[in-house]
């Protein structure tokens, strides 16, 4: 039988534990998302297409895991992607997708190594309890070129912890980012489990 890792990858404890979970979950991971109907990578492409971004544009893929962002991404138009994450099981299964420029490997214990050289950066289904932590948010935000889009999911489990909401209310009242756009919708609809898809832009 096998293991299902979205039944417990909302409880895993520190950084290391879940870079460890995410390696071992790779092999696997496209096959048990899809199976629960995984729709938010499209959805936040979609986000961008929305928010007036150009398919020339340089886009992070931040936390792409096995890369079903990124093809969706690629899927939407957008001709200029690269990809980090801090598992290296998920970045090998991403790599075999060919739609990625750059892909490199982040250290869990330290905020990620994004170049200033971005228009937008994604982070589909990565903010939240059981992978990156709230400070993720604004770090992403502060990479940005000026005039830069963000696009992010909180899915229900990423809303009941008052960290999240409360890192997104903070970007916005210090100025860094405007709320564009905001879509309710499906994330794991076999789970029942819903997200909010965020567009911001950096001024």
């Amino acid at each position: 039988m096998t293991k299902s890792y979205l039944k417990t990858v909302y409880t895993i404890g520190d950084a290391d534990a879940r870079r460890r979970y995410y390696d071992e979950w790779a092999a696997s991971y496209d096959a048990e998302v899809s199976e629960n109907g995984y729709v938010t990578p499209a959805r936040c492409a979609q986000a961008l297409i929305k928010a007036g971004l150009p398919s020339d544009a340089q886009v992070l893929d931040v936390g792409c895991g096995t890369g079903l962002a990124g093809q969706a991404l690629a899927a939407a138009g957008f001709a200029h992607v690269d990809g980090t994450d801090v598992s290296q099981g998920m970045l090998d299964q991403a790599r075999r997708r060919g739609v990625y420029r750059n892909l490199w490997l982040g250290d869990p214990d330290h905020p990620p190594r994004i170049p200033p050289v971005y228009d937008a950066i994604a982070a589909v289904g990565v903010i939240g309890t059981g992978a990156a932590p709230a400070s993720l948010l604004g770090q992403c935000i502060d990479a940005l070129r000026p005039g830069g889009l963000m696009v992010f999911s909180f899915n229900d489990h990423a809303l009941d912890d008052p960290q999240y909401p409360a890192a997104l209310q903070a970007v916005q009242d210090d100025g860094r980012a405007r709320l564009l756009d905001k879509q309710h919708g499906l994330h794991l609809p076999a789970m029942g489990m819903n997200a909010w898809v965020y567009t911001l832009r950096r001024p």
